[in-house]
Formats: structure tokens, C-alpha cells, sequence
């Protein structure tokens, strides 16, 4: 359980630090030179620009992510077990707690290499080979110790004195000179490739440098706004790290002789102004920051994990999962970690840790991209991310991520695959009843089906999913004199919903009313294409309009779903079929559907035209369907300028409260429309309502008015009537109240 926020207060400059002094870490110091020494100039550029191929995607990927609904702790391994479900969340978690754990490890070696000095010390003095053990195992005990007293707080603390002394390091690192480069041909015309064949080797070992953009993800159950903080401070890290990567790399390739990059692994020292004490120094800073860093967010996506009951036995769970109390800090993951990263700098191999850390976020990246892709183009309703990426970026993150991961290591990669195919079965064997793949497929097949139904004019039946979407079906006689009913079922089928129109044709079946059914689809399907129809259309037989919409309503939605709604539509001008809509109103109110009626008129819709709402005290119960609805409707390029406008009608008394619930309303659903869209209009004796929405929404292109069906008992066709000041009139009413989540 994440702390309360009153209690957090953690803001963006956590998440960018975090990400920032793990991305300016062991690698840049370590291991940049030698990259820039075997491969040249344009080999590292080269891996840079590929290394951001996969993160930045995944950086953008993981900022839509977290704008959409509140990451909680666990960060990137909450993303992903929200989005495909516990089980498989649960095996990519653990394979991205071990490379958060082994992380630790990774940077505390890493660490021994700026007291390189006193190994050479007691090497060329005393000839003996002083263990890097010596110190990494000391300095990980130290910082678990710290970790375990002190919690998150002293690790964002020592943030800021990290970044500084970075800064400091590079500054003297930029400003420096070397003899060589006073005699150096370098120039970028000349900058060469060599090595290509060791290539992906030398990636391998560079990749953790780019890891570090989602460090501060793991913070999320620590931040006061996550939704605000992971995109800004993600993003900003990365595109920071990246620029001071060329500048890094350009300053080594003018600077040091390729040898001498290959030789001397801290070869930023030779050049940095008193770079022998600095470069160490900022070394030093950079790695135990980073492994602060990990020590930080590896038990919490353990804890998380535990929460979850992803392992088998219950104990462990709980064991795992117990935070202390003051601060639920995750002590009990914290030691386990501690444990994992110990076992691990006993090894002592940089190169080694550091592929298995590549294969390991390889996976992670890629899952976090997938997710992206799968959730724009399910286009699902309630996916509405603050900041939006594009779905090609995320796929091509997802497509990159996966071939690096065999150009590093196809063995490693087949192997990683299996073991996770067997990791999923194995916790798929005792949490049976657990969503997986379908929880992010769902839309993904949907937004499939629909796509061919269109095309094929075919219908398919699959699961059905349990957030709410449109699937609407119009039936109508005068489809050759009027088209407003088609281009509403074509704004709501464009993205989000799904439409079918259905053309009645009156007569008895028989040989020749199928003969004019074809040819009449043949002309709808002609005439309609200019719109670049949504639609599915058909046609009807049938002797009567009842009959036509008994059969209607009973017929399998496009997606094979179920229709949740119906559109009747008439002439504003000429109402005299308002009759047949409500003598069949209670006919397909029994089946328990929203109904739409609309009020036809001349006035196309411009872009810039408004969408107005109008919500009335007496049918409250509407408003939620049909602020839904104006949100799928200006969602179509015929509404890209438009503002959607909601007018609450309310009693005096009822003001304050009213306006709470809009407020509630807005931050809750994450919709297009703020505070100022809407306006609260008190409720006058003596001024009648139509009177008002008459005054108010004549210039509108499309207004939306809730309907009771006690209305249509009491007063019939007369509720439609007095909107003559309006262009196309919607009403609506909503046969149970639909949440906006």
C-alpha cells in the first residue's frame, strides 16, 4: 500500500535526479571510452541512437501510462500487470525485480573502480592484488544500513548533492584539454567505424547506461502526483542524458587516442581539470547514487508484487509485502534485495552483470511499449492519458527492443523466453481464476472485429468486455431524403463505438422486395462512402414499422456484442413520425436499451461548431451517458474544432453541491472539457427550461437533452416539440446510469 499522499510531498525533481544521476552513471564513466576506443566515434553515436530507439519510446510510453489512471507502487511492474493482467504481470515483474536487484550489484562494482588508485597503490608497492571485494562488499553493507534506517527520504535527499557533484565532474571533464587533442585530426568528417563485427558486444555492455530513464517510475507510490511527475521528469532525464552523451563521446574522440580509450577504462580522467581527484570523485557519486536508486524502487516492485500474491505461498507474501509502519517502508524486500546484490558483487564481473541487466530491461521495455500499442489501438473509451505518444513510436520500440535482444544474445533471448513462458505457467497453475492476456487484448480484438466488419460486411462473435462503449443501431425509413441520422451513427462509430444503420423497406418478403433490398444496399453503400463510412448498413424488410424495429433490436451488434442502444430520428420540420417513435418507445425500452432520438434539421454541422449538454435536475440520470456520448462525437475530424458545453440546470439550494459534483466529475473522467465548459443556470418559476436551451444553444451545432420515459408516458411526442431556434436535437435517455472511469 502506497503511503498517504499527505505524508509524500515527493515532486518531479525526484523522478528527474533519480533518472538522471542512474543515466550519468557507471557506464559513462566506466565504459564510454572503451566503447569510442573499439568502435569508433560514429559505432558509439550508432549505439546511442539505437539504445534511444527503444528507450525513448518506452519513456513516452511509460508517461501516457501513467497519465491515464494513478500508477501506485511498483511503478513499471504496476503498469504492466494492469494492463495484461496479474499473471503475466507477475512474471515480468519478477524478472524485472532481479534486474533492479542485480542493478545494485551492477553500480556497486562499478563503485570500486574509482579507488582504482589504491589497487594500483598496493600493486606496483607491494605487488599484491588488492580484491575489488574489499570495498564493494563494505560500501553495499553501508548503504543497506542506510536504506534500512533512514527509507526512501535519505536516498531523494542525497539526490541533490549527486547531481551537483556530476555536474561538476563534467563541467571540469568539457572545460579540460589534452595534449593529443592540440595534435588531433579528429573532426566528425573524418570520425570512423570500426570493430562493426563486436558491435552488439560493445552495445551490450553500454546498454545500462540508457536504463536508467525509468528510475524514478519506481518511485510513483512515493510521489504526490505521479501523472505529473513520471512524464516530466522521465522525459526530461532522457533527452538531457542523451545530449550529454554525444558531447561525452565527442570530447573522448578529440581528446585520448583509441589505445588509450581502450586501456584506460577511467580515460575521462586524462582530460578533466584535476581529473585524477574529480573524475573519481564524480565516479564515486554517480554509482553509489544509482545503486541508492535501486535499492529504492527493486524492493518496492517486490513488495508490490507480494501484494499481489504472486508467489505461491502465502507467508512469503505476507513477509514480502509488510512495510514498517511509520512509513511503510518495504523493510523485509529491502533485505532480500540486499541478499540478491551481495551474491551478486561477489562475482565481481561489470561486463557479465551488465548483459544480463541488458537482456533483463530488454524485456521490460518491450512489454511497456506492447502495452502502449495495444491500448491505442483498441481505442478503448476509457483510455484517456493526459500525454499521448503515437502508437507507431510504441511499436517500434516493441519491434527494436526485441531484435536487440537477439542481436545481443539470440541463446540468451531464446532462453530468457522460455524461462519466462515456463515462469508464466508456473504461476498460471495456482492463480487459475486470474485475468491474462485478455485484460489488454479484449479492445485490441475488438477494435479488430470491427475494423472487418466494416469491411466485410460480415458479422463475428467475441467475448464480451465489461467497460462501456456505444454499440448503437438506427432504424430508418427516410434514409434517401435525410443523412443526419447516418452521420451521427458515423460520429460515434469513428473511433470509440460501433454503428449499424438499417434501411427499412416496407412490403412482405418475397422475390422481388429481396431484389430491391440488394439494389437499395448497393445505393446506401454508394451514397454514403463520401463520409468515409463507420457504418455497418443493411437493410430490412418488413410490413410495418413496429415489426421492423422488433426485428431490429434483436439483431447482433457489428462486433457481435450486444446493441446497448437505439437512434430513432425525425424531421424537425416535418415531426409527423414523432407518432411511430413513441407508440414504439416502450417496445425498446422493455429490452432495456439507451434510446437517442433526433431531431433532424437542415443545418449541417460546421468544425467549429459547439456541442452543447443540457443536464436537468429531473433527469440527472442521463447526464453521465450523454457527456460519454459528446466526447465519442467530437471525437470525429467533422467536430476538430469544437468545444463541448454542458449547462446544469439546478434548484438554488442545490448549487454548491452541484458544483462539487462537476468538479469531481472532471478530475474523475479525465475528459476533454474543464471547469469552464460548464455553466450552472438556476432554476426560474417563471421562465420555461426550452425557453432557456432555445436562448442559449441556437448557435450550437448539435445540443444533447435528457428524456424520462415517465415523459413519453405522460405527455408523448410533446417533450420533443419547441426546440425550432436549435439545429440538430439529440434526446436522450439512458435506461441505467453508465460510470465515467
Amino acid at each position: 500500500m502506497a503511503i498517504d499522499s499527505a505524508k509524500k510531498g515527493f515532486g518531479t525533481a525526484p523522478v528527474f535526479f533519480t533518472a538522471i544521476s542512474t543515466i550519468l552513471g557507471a557506464i559513462l564513466f566506466l565504459r564510454f571510452g572503451y566503447a569510442v576506443g573499439s568502435i569508433g566515434f560514429w559505432g558509439v553515436v550508432l549505439i546511442i541512437l539505437l539504445g534511444h530507439v527503444v528507450t525513448i519510446p518506452t519513456a513516452l510510453a511509460i508517461s501516457e501510462l501513467a497519465t491515464n489512471k494513478r500508477v501506485e507502487g511498483g511503478g513499471e511492474y504496476f503498469i504492466i500487470s494492469r494492463s495484461f493482467g496479474l499473471n503475466i504481470g507477475a512474471t515480468i515483474g519478477i524478472t524485472l525485480y532481479l534486474s533492479q536487484a542485480i542493478s545494485v550489484a551492477f553500480y556497486i562494482i562499478a563503485f570500486t573502480e574509482a579507488f582504482e588508485f589504491m589497487f594500483n597503490f598496493f600493486l606496483s608497492k607491494y605487488d599484491i592484488i588488492v580484491p575489488r571485494q574489499i570495498i564493494s562488499i563494505p560500501a553495499l553493507i553501508v548503504l543497506a544500513v542506510v536504506i534500512f534506517k533512514k527509507g526512501a527520504d535519505v536516498g531523494v535527499k542525497a539526490l541533490y548533492i549527486v547531481v551537483a557533484i556530476l555536474a561538476i565532474s563534467l563541467i571540469s571533464f568539457f572545460i579540460g584539454s589534452t595534449e593529443h587533442a592540440s595534435h588531433s585530426s579528429f573532426n566528425l568528417g573524418t570520425a570512423q567505424f570500426r570493430n562493426m563485427d563486436s558491435f552488439f558486444i560493445v552495445f551490450a555492455i553500454i546498454f545500462p547506461a540508457f536504463t536508467g530513464m525509468t528510475a524514478g517510475v519506481g518511485l510513483s507510490g512515493d510521489l504526490k502526483n505521479p501523472a505529473k511527475s513520471i512524464p516530466l521528469g522521465t522525459i526530461s532525464a532522457t533527452i538531457v542524458g542523451m545530449l550529454i552523451y554525444f558531447l561525452v563521446i565527442y570530447k573522448l574522440a578529440l581528446s585520448v587516442s583509441p589505445a588509450d580509450l581502450i586501456e584506460n577504462q577511467l580515460s575521462m580522467s586524462t582530460v578533466a581539470i584535476g581529473g585524477l581527484i574529480i573524475i573519481p570523485l564524480g565516479l564515486a557519486a554517480s554509482t553509489i547514487s544509482s545503486a541508492l536508486g535501486s535499492i529504492m524502487v527493486a524492493p518496492r516492485t517486490l513488495q508490490a508484487l507480494a501484494m499481489d500474491n504472486s508467489f505461491p505461498w502465502q507467508k512469503i507474501n505476507n513477509w514480502l509485502s509488510k512495510g514498517r509502519k511509520k512509513d511503510n517502508e518495504p523493510i523485509n524486500s529491502t533485505l532480500l534485495t540486499a541478499i540478491i546484490a551481495f551474491i551478486f558483487v561477489a562475482l565481481g564481473d561489470v561486463n557479465a552483470v551488465a548483459q544480463i541487466i541488458s537482456m533483463f530491461f530488454m524485456i521490460t521495455y518491450g512489454s511497456l511499449c506492447l502495452i502502449s500499442f495495444l491500448n491505442h489501438f483498441g481505442s478503448s473509451p476509457s483510455y484517456r492519458p493526459s500525454f499521448k505518444s503515437k502508437w507507431y513510436i510504441s511499436a517500434t520500440g516493441f519491434v527494436i527492443a526485441v531484435w536487440v535482444m537477439f542481436k545481443i544474445s539470440g541463446t540468451y533471448a531464446i532462453l530468457s523466453i522460455v524461462l519466462m513462458g515456463l515462469l508464466y505457467v508456473y504461476i498460471n497453475s495456482y492463480h487459475k481464476n486470474r485475468s491474462g492476456l485478455q485484460a489488454i487484448f479484449a479492445n485490441t480484438i475488438f477494435q479488430l472485429s470491427r475494423n472487418m466488419q466494416v469491411y466485410l460486411q460480415k458479422a463475428r462473435n467475441i467475448k464480451e468486455i465489461k467497460e462501456w462503449r456505444p454499440s448503437i443501431i438506427c432504424i430508418s425509413d427516410d434514409t434517401f431524403s435525410r443523412s443526419m441520422a447516418f452521420r451521427l451513427l458515423n460520429w460515434i462509430s469513428y473511433k470509440f463505438g460501433f454503428g449499424t444503420y438499417i434501411h427499412m423497406i416496407e412490403g412482405y418478403y418475397s422475390k422481388s422486395t429481396v431484389q430491391q433490398s440488394h439494389e437499395v444496399l448497393e445505393k446506401l453503400l454508394i451514397k454514403f462512402d463520401k463520409y468515409k463510412n463507420n457504418v455497418y448498413i443493411d437493410t430490412i424488410i418488413s410490413p410495418s414499422y413496429t415489426s421492423a424495429v422488433a426485428q431490429t433490436i434483436q439483431v447482433p451488434g457489428i462486433a457481435g456484442m450486444e446493441n446497448n442502444m437505439v437512434l430513432f430520428e425525425f424531421d424537425k420540420e416535418d415531426p409527423s413520425k414523432l407518432s411511430n417513435i413513441v407508440d414504439n418507445f416502450a417496445l425498446v425500452n422493455s429490452g432495456n436499451f439507451d434510446i437517442c432520438i433526433l431531431g433532424s434539421s437542415k443545418r449541417n454541422p460546421e468544425p467549429k461548431d459547439d456541442i452543447h449538454i443540457w443536464i436537468k435536475s429531473t433527469d440527472s440520470g442521463n447526464a453521465n451517458l450523454m457527456i460519454l456520448l459528446s466526447f465519442i462525437i467530437s471525437g470525429h475530424p467533422d467536430w476538430k474544432q469544437s468545444n463541448i458545453k454542458i449547462f446544469e440546470i439546478c434548484k438554488p439550494e442545490k448549487i454548491d453541491e452541484t458544483t462539487q459534483l462537476i468538479k469531481k466529475l472532471v478530475h474523475k473522467g479525465r475528459l476533454p472539457i474543464t471547469i469552464q465548459s460548464f455553466q450552472i443556470i438556476e432554476e426560474e418559476h417563471n421562465t420555461p427550461i426550452k425557453s432557456m436551451i432555445n436562448e442559449k444553444s441556437a448557435e450550437a451545432g448539435l445540443t444533447l437533452i435528457g428524456f424520462r420515459k415517465e415523459s413519453i408516458k405522460n405527455e408523448g411526442s410533446k417533450i420533443f416539440h419547441g426546440y425550432d431556434k436549435l439545429a440538430n436535437v439529440l434526446f436522450v435517455n439512458s435506461s441505467k446510469t453508465i460510470e465515467i472511469n
